[in-house]
């Protein structure tokens, strides 16, 4: 299964942005977004922006995200406890 993220773009340069999420930043290619601008929010796939989205939707995403991953700490700290 693939996963696209939502990453905020903090620079640009040329074909390339860095795009931070949490903490994270990454060094990734506009190629196929051309029009991507500091400040937007990318759904980002191995390495590319793959499309445009609204900071709601981004914000929404990523607290999902976030419950994912608490709830899968605290499986993996239950099965370690056991």
């Amino acid at each position: 299964m693939c996963l696209g993220v939502p990453m905020r773009v903090y620079s640009i340069d040329g074909s390339s942005a860095r795009v931070e999420l949490g903490g994270l930043t990454k060094e990734i290619s506009i190629m196929l977004l051309p029009s991507a601008k500091v400040g937007d929010y990318l759904i980002v796939h191995a390495g590319f922006a793959i499309e445009r989205i609204e900071e709601e939707a981004a914000q929404r995403t990523i607290e999902y995200l976030r419950q994912i991953a608490a709830e899968q700490e605290t499986k993996n700290s239950k099965n370690h406890d056991a």
